[in-house]
This record gives C-alpha cells, structure tokens and sequence, in this order.
C-alpha cells in the first residue's frame, strides 16, 4: 500500500527487496519510495523485517532486488554513501569505556560529517565534560550527549534505531522535540524505528508498518485520519450494524466495543457511536493481527 511518486528523487528506492537467511526468508519482496525532507516511522514487531531493511539501506546485508540511497547502491557504493548517510542505534551503543572527548575524536574518525564543534555546542549549558566517562553519566545526561552526537551529524539522511531506548519518557520527548525543532531541514530526510510510536506521532510526516516481511502500510500522515476510522458502540444494535461494514479489528475496553474501519465514510459511522482517528498504535495493533471477533471481515 504506497503513496504515489512524487517529482521529487527519492533518498531511498526500493524494488523488490528480498532478503533470507538460509531458508529463511525474512523479506518478501518491498517496494517503496522515500522522497527528501520528511520523517518517516518504520513500524513492526522484533522479527518482522525492521533492521533488515535498515541494513539494506545501509549496505550492511545483501538481498536481492534493487535498492538506490541518493542513487547509489547501498552495498556496493557502502563506503562513498557514508558521507551522507548517518545511523544512529540507542543509546546504549555508546561505548560506555570512553571519555566523552575519546568518543567525539572517534566518532571524527568513523563520520566525515561529524562535526565536534557541533557537538561541543549542544552540549554547552549541560553538566557534561569532556573528561568525564560516559559509564558515570546519569541517564538525563546518556540523553542529552546522544542528542549532541545525531545532531552533530550532517547527513541527508539520518536513521535512527530505537533511539531513546531506556530512557524516561520525560528525555525521550525533549530528544524527538529537540531533533524536530532544531535538526530537521527540507534536504533531509530522518528513519525512525520505535515501539513507543505514540510519542513520535507528534513529528512524522509518514507510517510504514512491517509485518512478517511485508509492507502492509506505507502512507503519510495526513492521509491516515483520511483512510482509517475508529468506532466506539455501545448499543447492541450498534455493534451488529458496525460488524455489517466490515471492520478491520474489533476489540472489547472497559465494556466498550471497539472498532477500526478501513475507507468506511465518517458519515456513515457517526450513527453509531463515537467516531475518531485511531491513534498510530491502535492503529498498528488493528493491522498486525486478525480482527477476533468477525475473522471473515479482514482484508
């Protein structure tokens, strides 16, 4: 399910994608675009193809169909794509034996676009040192040193792998708010990958859920509340009409019925309870499983 083309070269291309492990397979063939100067959400259980396909972006896996990144090809091209490319995994891939200075001339070593200067600056009001060891960081301070790294990184496109893993919920909002106001441009395009995707709705512009290998949503935002509709109907009378429309997924909360609806008018649900956009994750779980209730009405 993909958005039509734009006008615009995609930073990232792929058709066809493939990937197994022996014979295993865990991709099944992915066909998407990804143009410049969004955010996208790369949404999916463990296991179901995420950092598969972040490292076929990224020329860390083979695989078989085409991929382009900024036109190239990621695996054979991984060297020279590098200069434009950044991937960040959470925090807890920051190595924990460095001072916070060993880690900035590493990562000047490792990145060309890494700029210490850059980093200093972000970090300037904080409590952090260069001396210090980032084992002896507090968790607020782990956070805030993370931040200073991705945004030091002058990348086109930046790819970010569970980012704020661990972290209170307090550091990973100033972390997304923080890279949104101060990071984001129209030349560049930002991968999230997530399973708080509630707290990162707030800043993409487009979904993509993976399911068992397979693309099952690719859309932005805007066109979410567009397409899908949430049902809550209390009456019995209610309930069995809504069934009648063919929802996606239907569940019971706090003795409420709970459906979700795809490309089911407003207009015609507003009869029968409470109509609203369901929110990313409602909205990834609806589309992950079966609907229990009425099996014969999934699509």
């Amino acid at each position: 399910m993909s958005e039509p083309s734009t006008a615009l070269e995609p930073i990232v291309s792929a058709r066809g994608l493939r990937k197994s492990f022996g014979r295993k397979p865990i991709l099944h063939g992915l066909d998407f675009d990804i143009p410049p100067g969004r955010i996208y959400g790369l949404v999916g259980h463990n296991g179901a193809g995420k950092t598969t396909t972040l490292n076929a972006m990224l020329g860390l896996t083979s695989y078989e169909g085409t991929i382009r990144v900024l036109g190239e090809d990621p695996f054979a091209r991984r060297a020279h794509l590098m200069e434009n490319v950044a991937f960040i995994s959470d925090v807890a891939s920051l190595p924990r034996f460095l001072r916070v200075r060993e880690l900035f001339a590493l990562l000047t070593n490792i990145h060309p676009n890494f700029s210490q200067e850059k980093a200093r600056q972000f970090l300037e009001g904080t409590d952090i040192r260069p001396e210090m060891k980032i084992k002896a960081l507090s968790k607020g301070m782990m956070a805030q040193l993370h931040l200073a790294v991705v945004m030091a990184i002058d990348a086109k496109l930046l790819v970010l792998d569970e980012p704020t893993l661990g972290l209170d919920i307090t550091y990973r909002k100033r972390f997304y708010r923080r890279l949104l106001e101060d990071y984001m441009t129209e030349e560049r395009t930002l991968i999230i990958t997530t399973h708080q995707v509630d707290e990162i709705e707030f800043m993409l512009s487009d979904i993509m859920f993976i399911r068992d290998g397979e693309l099952i949503l690719h859309m932005q935002m805007e066109t979410v509340s567009e397409k899908f509709s949430q049902l809550v109907a209390n009456e019995p009378e209610a309930q069995e009409a809504a069934r009648a429309l063919g929802p996606v997924y239907e569940e019971t909360r706090f003795g409420q019925t709970v459906f979700i609806f795809d490309g089911v008018p407003r207009e015609t649900l507003e009869p029968l309870g409470k109509v609203s956009t369901p929110t990313l994750s409602d909205l990834f779980v609806a589309l992950m499983q079966r609907p229990t209730a009425n099996p014969e009405s999934a699509r």
